[in-house]
């Protein structure tokens, strides 16, 4: 009987040992898994890709042509305004040449106009008409002196009226050549020296154009950064006709990460949050940064997992997180982001 009694009070005391034991565990649990919530804040996760800051940027050229040349390699360090090809511009110079030749034409012309006749044609327009007065008075003088022996009866009247006609014309070149004079002297007219002025700017509008065609036949790089993609090698030909990209370049001064937030998370997203992104390929590595542009308009995914159970058609909403120091990640490589929605983040982020 009391080896009974021994056998239930020792089992009544282990029973209650394990439940003690079990109250304090519990409330352990409990409060670590509290403890856990107040270090760890709520995140929501999304798929994303890294990009660069000014995405990827098309070269094209603005004129059809051959290229004579592709002067970089995908992987180049390019910078901005760097001609990164050039087409085939042969006559494109010659364009540029003509409209040269015709510009120093029309100013020239210009300087005609403005300035007037040179100091020899004003020095050959006075002699001349010096020349004619002198002949003028001489022939003036003749005829008089004829008309008087005509009317004494010396000489006929014939001979009298063969030095009238004498004196008429040298009278006809002596107002000629003070014509001549007069225009040699005169400042041009208002009329001739606007008229100037015009074909000068055509002329320059012309050679401005030309230079403008030459130009656009040296593709440059609009930023600096990286050459992605080269499309095209020299002999190629390429067209505005159609999308003819040469090279494809980056800004990667920045990196960012395009994501796609859920529907049912849209809500919680707010400009200026934190949030970082994993990839397999560095061990969990932390990369911070934070929500800079939230998208207005909801959309099909833009990023697919490997999961055969992926939804397709859930709807998404783009978001930009810019990272605070990506260098490493390479463009274009998927990640795992996580947007940090609670009030109190790590103060100091792991990067």
């Amino acid at each position: 009987m009391k080896r009974n009694r021994t056998i239930l009070l020792a089992a009544l005391v282990v029973i209650a040992a394990g439940t003690l034991f079990f109250l304090r565990g519990r409330d352990r649990g409990v409060a670590a898994s509290g403890t856990a919530t107040q270090t760890e804040p709520a995140a929501i996760a999304a798929a994303g890709r890294v990009e660069p800051v000014s995405e990827e940027i098309r070269v094209s050229a603005e004129v059809s042509g051959k290229l004579q040349a592709v002067l970089v390699e995908e992987g180049d360090r390019v910078a901005q305004g760097q001609v990164v090809a050039q087409l085939e511009n042969t006559d494109y110079r010659a364009r540029v040449a003509s409209a040269e030749a015709m510009l120093r034409e029309n100013e020239a012309a210009l300087r005609r106009t403005v300035n007037g006749a040179r100091a020899e044609e004003r020095r050959e327009a006075l002699a001349t008409l010096k020349a004619a007065e002198a002949v003028l008075e001489n022939a003036r003088i003749e005829a008089e002196r004829r008309r008087q022996l005509a009317a004494q009866g010396v000489i006929s009247r014939e001979e009298a009226d063969r030095y009238e006609r004498e004196f008429r014309v040298a009278r006809a070149r002596h107002d000629e050549a003070q014509q001549r004079h007069a225009l040699v002297e005169a400042d041009a007219r208002e009329e001739d020296r606007s008229r100037a002025e015009a074909e000068v700017a055509l002329a320059r509008a012309r050679l401005e154009e030309a230079r403008a065609l030459l130009e656009k036949t040296l593709v440059r790089s609009p930023v600096s950064g990286v050459v992605l993609r080269k499309h095209h090698k020299a002999g190629e030909s390429v067209s505005t006709q159609f999308d003819s990209p040469i090279v494809t370049v980056a800004d990667d001064s920045k990196l960012r990460v395009r994501i796609d937030v859920d529907e049912t998370d849209v809500g919680k997203i707010r400009l200026g949050q934190q949030a970082y992104v994993t990839a397999d390929a560095f061990q969990g590595r932390k990369f911070w940064g934070r929500v800079i542009r939230i998208g207005r308009v909801l959309g099909k995914k833009n990023i697919r997992t490997d999961e055969p159970t992926e939804r397709i058609d859930t709807k998404i909403l783009e978001t930009l997180v810019e990272l605070d120091d990506g260098r490493q990640l390479p463009l274009g490589l998927r990640v795992d982001a996580f947007v940090l929605t609670g009030s109190s983040p790590p103060s100091t982020p792991s990067h």
